[in-house]
Formats: structure tokens, C-alpha cells, sequence
């Protein structure tokens, strides 16, 4: 399967980068990392690179890691779609006191836009 990892850096982003790479490894999925090069962002782009590139390293996948300039959730839609993606994976949601699902802003753009599969990873 070919996989699209959108990554804004967040700490929902890491756990679908640990939960994505760790998938892709058991079932042998085409990795690609989409990384939004937000300058301003903390932690910084370089530092969330430099986590993906350890996650594949430790486990052995040799994947694509791009950085995408623009609105993230825009960008993966489009690259998904261009490029015959099968499956969009992406962090986000928090639970509110009610017991909920709250998403964030890319994530929801993506559920609600994309022709190809969506994982949200909580």
C-alpha cells in the first residue's frame, strides 16, 4: 500500500509517525513523509526531520521525506491524489470532557477532502 504521512510536529503528530512507520514495517507499505515547513514552528522543522529520519532508521524503512510549504492539509489532499496514494495518515483529536472527538483544523480539512483513505491516529 502506498502511504502518505502528513507531519505539522505536534506531539500527535510523533505518535502517527511512530504508529505509521511501525505499520509500515509489518505490512511492507510504500512510506512517504509529507513534513509542513513552518519555520516559525516549534519544535522546528529540522528537529521533526531529524525524529522521522530516526523512526525509519530504527525501523529499516527506506522512505521519502519531503517538506511541503502551505496550508498541510491542502498539500496532502492534492499530493495523495496526484500521485495515486492509497491511504492518507495523519495525528489529531483530542477527547473533550464529553467524551468527543475535537479536530484540529488539518485534520478535519483532510477527513472532510480527500478521495483516498484517511487514518487519523489518536
Amino acid at each position: 500500500m502506498k502511504v502518505l504521512l502528513g507531519l505539522g510536529g505536534g506531539d500527535d503528530s510523533l505518535r502517527a509517525l511512530e504508529r505509521t512507520v511501525n505499520r509500515a514495517a509489518d505490512a511492507g507499505d510504500d512510506l512517504t513523509v509529507a513534513i509542513l515547513d513552518d519555520p516559525g514552528a516549534d519544535p522546528s522543522v529540522a528537529d521533526v526531520e531529524r525524529e522521522a529520519e530516526s523512526a525509519l532508521a530504527a525501523a529499516g524503512i527506506d522512505a521519502e521525506i519531503r517538506r511541503v510549504d502551505g496550508d498541510l492539509g491542502s498539500e496532502l489532499v492534492t499530493m495523495a491524489e496526484a500521485e495515486g496514494f492509497d491511504r492518507i495518515a495523519i495525528g489529531g483529536g483530542t477527547t473533550s470532557p464529553m467524551g468527543k472527538i475535537q479536530l484540529g483544523s488539518t485534520a478535519e480539512f483532510v477527513l472532510l477532502n480527500s478521495h483516498v483513505t484517511v487514518s487519523l491516529v489518536r
